[in-house]
């Protein structure tokens, strides 16, 4: 037991490099886009990679690559069942709603619709029909505040406008 204790002591900053890598990059898939947690973990892992290569040798650091990215992959799959099926899914970070067939039938009711651009459509932003702040998408177009708009389709959950000229 002293054996390992003393093992883990003089390997501390090594373990942490790993075991904090390996967990942000299983973060990083439940945070959109490619960010500081991903790039954080890629460079903490390497970090322990490359301190078990220059104090064990090369297999000992090849073991150790294998071995992270076993784990990141196990750890990333047991993550994504959970989120669609354990107790993750119930948590926050996992999108629960569903669109039900009479929402689609309002939804669809904007169509022709007209309203105010409240932030800046570039196509992405926030607009108002009769006194509901909705998101939406310009057709394409760059759109400032306060641009007067048309509700063009409506597509699941993203509705479609469009400047009115004039």
């Amino acid at each position: 037991m002293e054996a390992i204790m003393e093992f883990i002591a003089l390997n501390l900053p090594l373990i942490l490099c790993l075991a904090v890598g390996v967990a942000l990059l299983v973060l990083e898939v439940f945070v959109p886009g490619f960010g500081l947690p991903g790039i954080s973990g890629l460079i903490l892992v390497s970090a322990g990679v490359f301190m078990t290569w220059r104090q064990y040798g090369m297999m000992a650091g090849l073991t150790v690559t294998l071995l992270s990215l076993a784990v990141a992959g196990i750890s990333i799959s047991v993550s994504i069942k959970s989120a669609s099926s354990g107790k993750l899914s119930k948590s926050a970070l996992v999108l629960n709603d569903v669109i039900e067939p009479e929402e689609k039938e309002e939804m669809n009711a904007l169509v022709g619709k007209e309203g105010e651009a409240l932030t800046v459509l570039s196509p992405v932003g926030v607009a108002e029909f009769d006194g509901v702040r909705l998101n939406v998408v310009s057709e394409g177009s760059y759109l400032e505040k306060g641009t007067k708009v048309r509700v063009l389709l409506v597509e699941g959950s993203r509705i479609v406008v469009r400047e009115i000229k004039g």
